[in-house]
């Protein structure tokens, strides 16, 4: 249901879940039509030097561009995950 919601918008900057579950933290971060992923995060502010942009109605052209960027940034994959303490 929280996918559901999450996806019900025209909208896609950015989506961001609090969760324990490595396994719910995953589905949500693939299922998610978002531009970025945050877990146990805030959903606002980014690092300007990793890939960052909207989807659907929250953007407006490529994330980066020129050639150059692209193939520099197909190396890398950024996922930010706040464990917390563990249990």
């Amino acid at each position: 249901e929280a996918i559901f919601l999450a996806n019900d918008t025209p909208y896609g900057l950015t989506a961001g879940i609090a969760t324990r579950s490595l396994a719910r933290a995953t589905k949500f971060r693939h299922a998610s039509r978002s531009g970025c992923v945050m877990v146990n995060l805030a959903t606002a502010g980014t690092d300007y030097h990793v890939p960052f942009g909207g989807v659907r109605a929250s953007s407006y052209g490529p994330r980066e561009q020129g050639r150059s960027a692209v193939e520099f940034y197909t190396q890398v994959k950024t996922t930010y995950i706040h464990a917390g303490a563990a249990e």
